[in-house]
């Protein structure tokens, strides 16, 4: 059986914050399989997204926050993106104000190990 980890979150508390912090009733087509679809990428964020605040944001300000706030924080961010044929560049605005818990962030989950 596969455990998420979840703790001790209450059930109700974690679909009212899917459904609002990651849009999960939104379901505007008429076809049951397109707003199915939308609803397994909802959950697929939301596991996601506490996945990353388990292991990524522990001790930081965001820890205990909620996927809207870290939605809003961390992922939808003004950034240019540049690839190169070894690298990938990321160049923030000089006024982006969680530069530092970003990187920070990214340094942790840079030191999990990839396994396959």
């Amino acid at each position: 059986m596969f455990t998420a980890g979840f703790g001790s979150l209450d059930s109700s508390a974690m679909i009212k914050e899917q459904q609002l912090g990651l849009f999960a009733d939104r379901t505007s087509t008429s076809w049951m399989r397109s707003n199915q679809l939308r609803l397994y990428f909802s959950s697929f964020a939301y596991i996601l997204v506490h996945a990353l605040r388990r292991v990524g944001l522990t001790g930081t300000e965001l820890a205990n926050a909620q996927c809207d706030t870290i939605r809003l924080k961390l992922f939808k961010i003004g950034a240019q993106i540049r690839v190169s044929a070894r690298k990938v560049w990321l160049s923030f605005s000089e006024s982006y104000p969680y530069f530092n818990l970003f990187q920070q962030v990214l340094l942790r989950l840079q030191q999990i190990p990839l396994c396959c």
